[in-house]
């Protein structure tokens, strides 16, 4: 079916129209990034395409599940894909309520998580997510310490913010609650930024002109800053 796919595919491309069915995984955040920009002018720019946007948190194999393209942050994509970057950077960083934090020792340091409590993150995969930090060439991974583990990150800064402990989080979940001042900002010296989200597809295959025309428009809306930083 794939080889009758890029066949019709073909034709379409031939007369100078995309076509056909566009399959794209992505997760929550860059679905939700995509459909405020990309996808509305990809769709009336090329109304013969029917794309299908499939969010979820798994990273999953693109080609085994009849994916066109997949989209996570930069640094998760597979090392045997090309990866189209956009919408900036990403920076993780360190949270906690103000209440959370009186009376306690003072975070100045990563090491000193671990005189903390911490609110946890699964991933997809089942692994507990570990908190990475770096600053002038050092680096420091944590493991970090808590009893409640979550698996969402607006449901991470939820619980900092109620109190709970210290969360890590993209920073723009976090952005809200840093504007209101009931989240504070830790360790910012030990977060830096780093690549962000990446469409990316297999090069050893053939390319639909449905997905050409996707990743035409994406690079227009990021060149055109029109797509935020995640």
């Amino acid at each position: 079916m794939k080889g009758l796919d890029a066949a019709i595919d073909g034709l379409a491309e031939a007369r100078g129209e995309p076509s056909g069915l566009l399959r794209i995984n992505a997760n929550k955040r860059a679905a939700q990034l995509l459909l405020g920009a990309v996808v509305p002018r990809f769709l009336a720019r090329y109304p013969q395409v029917e794309l299908d946007l499939v969010s979820e948190g798994r990273l999953v194999d693109i080609v085994a599940e009849n994916f066109d393209a997949g989209v996570r942050l930069y640094d998760a994509v597979p090392a045997d894909m090309i990866a189209v970057r956009f919408g900036g950077d990403v920076r993780f960083i360190a949270i906690a309520s103000t209440d959370y934090l009186k009376g306690r020792l003072p975070v100045t340091t990563p090491d000193d998580l671990t005189h903390h409590t911490c609110i946890r993150q699964r991933l997809p995969s089942g692994k507990r997510y570990r908190w990475e930090f770096s600053r002038l060439g050092e680096e420091f991974v944590l493991d970090p310490p808590g009893a409640l583990t979550l698996d969402d990150n607006d449901l991470l800064v939820q619980a900092a913010m109620a109190g709970l402990g210290i969360a890590y989080v993209p920073e723009s979940f976090a952005q809200a609650g840093l504007s209101s001042r009931r989240l504070v900002r830790l360790l910012p010296d030990w977060c830096p930024p780093s690549p962000g989200l990446a469409l990316y597809y297999p090069g050893n295959r053939y390319i639909p002109a449905t997905l050409r025309a996707f990743i035409d428009i994406l690079k227009e809306e990021s060149n055109g800053a029109d797509l935020a930083s995640e």
